[in-house]
């Protein structure tokens, strides 16, 4: 059976159903399910509301000049005209990899910032960042160190923010915002990822772990920019978000800024 079959079968219920796949499709592709994660077992957030969020890109003034392309979370979700959708992902990683697509940005746009929250507002990553004159997915990674690393079962919010050009005017952005949680790595997934090592992203994609497999094909397609294979499946996980408009940007990986601020919980 080819990847992009299972691929396709895999990926129907990332919109519809974000947190668990159906018995049924299991059998459909001959693998066992893994039940990440149960209705009964869904996140529980803050009592001060549900958690929001903004998968693409809002103002938080009226100074900045609309872009012709917004700002976007690489994240699943439903598209609504306010911030009372959360938008959230599971990750195994301890350090993982944040996506987002930057438009080609006026010439005054130059620098944004990455902020990564527990769930009550606490900073526990901060990081400038030079932005790419042309339109680009950006990968930022967090840095291995004990104050950014994400604990298992907890529940963390990133945003995303593109300054509008005046640096003396820093409350006028763009922005997206999302939530992600780190999920523990059971004995069923090791042994899967084990037999997939060349394509861990079907993997994870088929366990609901969007973040990581993301990441995977996003270094895959990097890595290997003439596959045939890994362009058709990155296209086809964009597709299944409603996002293919976006999977023929570059894609750049951001490396930690040294200069970034971290803060302990």
């Amino acid at each position: 059976m080819k990847l992009t079959y299972i691929m396709t079968l895999v990926l129907l219920g990332l919109v519809s159903c974000p947190t668990r796949v159906s018995a049924k499709l299991a059998q459909s592709i001959n693998r066992p399910q893994v039940n990440i994660r149960s209705q009964s077992q869904r996140p529980k957030f803050p009592d001060n509301g549900a958690p929001t969020g903004r998968r693409k890109g809002g103002t938080s003034r009226d100074g900045c000049t609309p872009l012709n392309t917004p700002i976007t979370a690489l994240v699943p979700g439903e598209e609504i005209a306010d911030e009372s959708k959360s938008f959230l992902t599971f990750t195994i990683s301890e350090y993982p990899t944040f996506w987002v697509y930057v438009p080609e940005l006026p010439k005054n746009a130059v620098f944004g910032e990455f902020i990564l929250q527990d769930e009550n507002d606490k900073n526990i990553y901060k990081t400038s960042i030079s932005l790419p004159r042309k339109a680009s997915i950006l990968g930022i990674k967090l840095p291995h160190n004990s104050q950014s690393a994400l604990k298992i079962n907890k529940n963390y919010q990133w945003y995303f923010k593109v300054f509008c050009g005046n640096p003396q005017r820093m409350s006028e952005y763009f922005y997206v915002k999302a939530w992600i949680q780190r999920l523990p790595l059971n004995s069923d997934l090791e042994s899967q990822l084990k037999r997939t090592q060349s394509r861990e992203y079907a993997t994870y994609a088929f366990n609901q772990i969007w973040q990581d497999a993301l990441t995977n094909l996003a270094t895959l397609r990097r890595s290997n920019p003439n596959s045939r294979l890994f362009t058709k499946d990155w296209t086809l996980l964009l597709k299944d978000i409603g996002l293919a408009e976006l999977a023929t940007a570059p894609i750049v990986e951001l490396k930690s800024d040294e200069k970034a601020i971290t803060e302990s919980k």
